[in-house]
């Protein structure tokens, strides 16, 4: 047998390498180191869990072989054919993923001490394995449906596979609703009650099966809280099996998440508990009755003739009609004229933390040229033209006041800047369901249509001046 202080130098250096990894993600230019010596940390930690369990005979050979292979393909698939526009329900499905894992191993743990008889004495040692069993599982099923409920959400809904199709040809699609009866937030404290106490009752009846299987979620919650979840059930599950790197590094995501829950909530005027428990905007949404005469891409062309500095601000838009590569040559050609162009960020464009970075940094965009909210909104009074593509919610001047969903929160102030341009595909109301009185002023040029076409259309027209 191997010395286990073998596997704990294996765990120590691969916990090492998340750290140092974590740290080197800080700056945009040692990203992708960073981002290489946190893929090393865990495969270290994985091949060293591998090795351990095969020289302790729990498993064989040929099952390490098989989830090997059947992971890599499955990683294979999902990183070729997922779109860059999917990225965001796929973060959600991989935090959902990691709660499962988690929640599946404290279930393992369970079941196993329960068939093996080997049930602590009441005391701490019992009070502590039976609180961190329940805990992992109570937030690793928690990560993993509140996961798949947010990875419904981004995408719009979902399919029902019925029996009869519409005379189309398409299956019923439904969507998940923006807001939910007053009784639901109670709905939820009884089955978080129901929860605690059925880790209560298996600490009372240790051997007794009929309380173990629980579980369960249905709220939505941001990416990046999920994210937290998925490392705080791996922490719990860490020590309910004793493995000091799931400790680590799930105390790591879970902290970093938390952070990161904590900026998003600041960015978009919330507390955590109002992300929780209420909706953003709700059911009752404006309905727009102003009208619009939209611009062509030539005028636009002409007023980005002979400006000195254009701020570029992304929006989801932006990532639904894939328009990045378009953008970036849009401001490749405002540069050979000797313009000024830099991009404004909102921390909550899109829909993941970081999402236009993400897309933009993807068409080869300088990282010098995203300037964050706070330090874009000094240069926009000073910007010719500030050029939004399909946002809404982050430029909504409404936002400045005190009323509505949006009241408060802070916004990337785009109206400021001489001339406004905003391509989108109609008025609609954003998410909040608040309607925006920049549309409407006389400084701004609406380009209505699809974001990858209408800045095809400007580049050609630039192009033609």
């Amino acid at each position: 047998m191997v010395d286990s202080v073998v596997w704990d130098i294996g765990y120590l250096v691969s916990a090492a390498l998340f750290i140092i990894g974590i740290k080197r993600l800080s700056s945009p230019k040692t990203a992708p180191q960073g981002n290489r010596l946190g893929a090393y940390g865990m495969l270290l930690a994985v091949l060293v869990t591998l090795v351990k369990m095969y020289t302790e005979g729990i498993i064989g050979f040929e099952l390490i072989a098989a989830g090997l292979v059947l992971g890599t393909i499955i990683g294979y698939i999902m990183a070729t054919t997922v779109e860059m526009t999917e990225m965001p329900e796929l973060v959600a499905l991989f935090n959902g993923f990691g709660g499962g894992a988690s929640a599946l191993v404290g279930l393992s743990e369970i079941l196993k001490r329960l068939q093996e008889g080997d049930i602590p004495d009441a005391g701490v040692e019992l009070y502590a394995t039976w609180i961190a069993i329940g805990l992992s599982g109570i937030v690793g099923w928690v990560t993993l449906t509140g996961s798949l409920m947010a990875m419904g959400k981004l995408r719009g809904g979902f399919y029902i596979p019925l029996t009869k199709k519409d005379d189309r040809g398409r299956r019923k699609w439904v969507s998940f609703p923006t807001w939910g009866p007053p009784w639901l937030n109670f709905v939820k404290g009884v089955i978080l009650i129901g929860c605690v106490s059925l880790i209560g009752l298996t600490i009372q009846e240790p051997e007794n099966y009929d309380y173990i299987y629980s579980g369960g979620a249905d709220m939505p919650v941001v990416v990046s809280l999920l994210n937290s979840m998925s490392g705080i059930a791996a922490a719990f599950t860490g020590f309910v099996i004793g493995n000091n790197v799931l400790i680590i590094a799930g105390s790591m995501v879970g902290a970093a998440g938390l952070i990161l829950t904590f900026i998003m909530c600041k960015a978009m005027n919330r507390t955590l508990t109002a992300v929780l428990f209420k909706s953003f905007g709700g059911s009752a949404r404006e309905s727009v009755s102003r009208t619009k005469v939209g611009s062509d891409p030539e005028e636009v062309a002409m007023v980005c003739d002979g400006i000195s500095k254009c701020v570029i601000i992304p929006g989801y838009g932006m990532a639904v009609s894939q328009a990045q590569h378009a953008v970036k040559e849009f401001a490749d050609l405002l540069e050979s004229q000797g313009v000024e162009v830099s991009y404004g960020i909102h921390p909550v464009a899109g829909r993941m933390p970081g999402h236009m970075n993400v897309l933009l940094a993807e068409a080869s965009v300088p990282y010098e040229q995203l300037i964050e909210m706070d330090d874009i909104n000094s240069e926009l009074p000073e910007t010719d033209v500030a050029l939004v593509i399909g946002a809404n919610d982050t430029i909504n001047p409404v936002a400045r006041t005190d009323e509505g969903p949006l009241g408060g929160m802070p916004i990337i102030d785009a109206d400021k800047a001489r001339v406004v341009v905003i391509i989108k595909r109609s008025l609609s109301v954003g998410y909040a369901g608040v309607d925006n009185d920049l549309f409407y002023d006389d400084k701004t040029m609406m380009l209505f249509g699809d974001g990858k076409k209408m800045m095809n259309e400007l580049n050609s027209s630039i192009k033609e001046l």
